[in-house]
């Protein structure tokens, strides 16, 4: 790991538009290897769905320290089009918790979320949204960069670096 992913990232809240680079120490730093840690289990989730020919994207979802979910796209078995890591760690959790709103949790996801994506996570009122890498030409910001829930918080980088490398790797091997 180097320092760059371990203490370099991107937190924004979303409602402000806000982006800016932080630097973690004390209590802030627990939350950091937090969310290293649990992102390297969405990575564990996105290396089965790169297994199973799925495009390679895991999800975590966490309240109250507690792992509640963990998914990867189910696009290809399902044969559906919305059946994304982020989807069916939503509907997970919610099912877990036995309601729809998810507000105290924290979503890990290795990408960027897609618009149709972050609209479930919006509606769904994730307080927290953590991803690795971005998804330039579909991730959510391009596209709808107000559509989570106004007292969201997003941090983006962890791990981007492992998480985008396993994407190259897939779409590489494809070719």
């Amino acid at each position: 790991m180097d320092a760059r992913n371990y203490f370099g990232f991107h937190y924004e809240e979303s409602g402000a538009g806000l982006s800016h680079s932080v630097y973690r120490t004390g209590y802030e730093k627990i939350i950091m290897e937090q969310d290293i840690k649990y992102m390297k289990m969405a990575l564990e989730e996105a290396k089965m769905a790169a297994d199973q020919g799925e495009i390679p994207v895991g999800a975590v979802v966490v309240c109250q320290n507690r792992v509640i979910a963990r998914t990867h796209n189910l696009t290809e078995m399902l044969t559906d089009v919305t059946a994304h890591a982020e989807m069916q760690a939503i509907t997970s959790a919610a099912n877990y918790l036995g309601g729809k709103y998810l507000d105290g949790c924290t979503l890990y996801v290795t990408l960027e979320p897609c618009p149709m994506c972050a609209g479930a996570i919006g509606w769904a009122q994730v307080s927290r949204l953590v991803y690795g890498a971005c998804d330039e030409k579909r991730g959510y910001t391009k596209f709808a960069p107000n559509v989570l829930h106004p007292k969201a918080t997003v941090t983006s980088g962890i791990l981007a670096e492992e998480c985008a490398e396993l994407m190259k790797e897939f779409f590489k091997n494809r070719r």
